[in-house]
């Protein structure tokens, strides 16, 4: 097989695969009962470690970036997180480990939001408790009906293409 047949063939499967371009991706919030956890909760021995080394560092106390060092509990809220991801691996989102599972794993989607950080579109997804899903992508996003969103964040889906 020539070598320009060989790109042909790798570009078609590639098309295939993928689906090519040319569909809108319809995403809506995922639901927190199927969330995936990525990495595990920090143990107590791994803060205090993360804490003295992070506070002591002089770049940081001197660009006045140690408010989470005035107090332990301060830092440990911040810290304290695992990352989770829905089953596709489209969203993702920090839990905080100190919230048990079953008072946020049923929760429903308060609210959706489109923002944009440099080339990058987010798609945020905002829970109760804190809890914030967001699917990055250099596509450009539109919520389908805003003002339904608005009422019923549970029901709104983004068009991406």
């Amino acid at each position: 097989m020539s070598p320009a047949a060989m790109r042909t063939g790798i570009f078609g499967a590639f098309l295939l695969a993928f689906g090519g371009a040319a569909g809108a991706a319809e995403l809506a919030c995922p639901d927190l009962a199927t969330l995936v956890q990525v990495n595990a909760c920090p143990s107590e021995e791994e803060l205090q470690y993360t804490y003295t080394g992070y506070c002591s560092d002089n770049a940081m106390a001197y660009g006045n970036k140690t408010d989470p060092c005035v107090r332990y509990a301060d830092y440990r809220k911040l810290k304290n997180l695992a990352l989770w991801e829905s089953p596709d691996g489209r969203f993702d989102g920090y839990v905080s480990c100190d919230l048990p599972l079953a008072q946020w794993r049923g929760a429903r989607p308060t609210g959706i939001a489109l923002a944009g950080q440099g080339k990058v579109t987010r798609l945020v997804c905002s829970y109760p408790n804190g809890i914030n899903l967001t699917y990055r992508t250099h596509e450009t996003c539109t919520l389908q009906d805003p003002r339904a969103c608005a009422s019923n964040a549970a029901a709104c889906a983004a068009t991406c293409n």
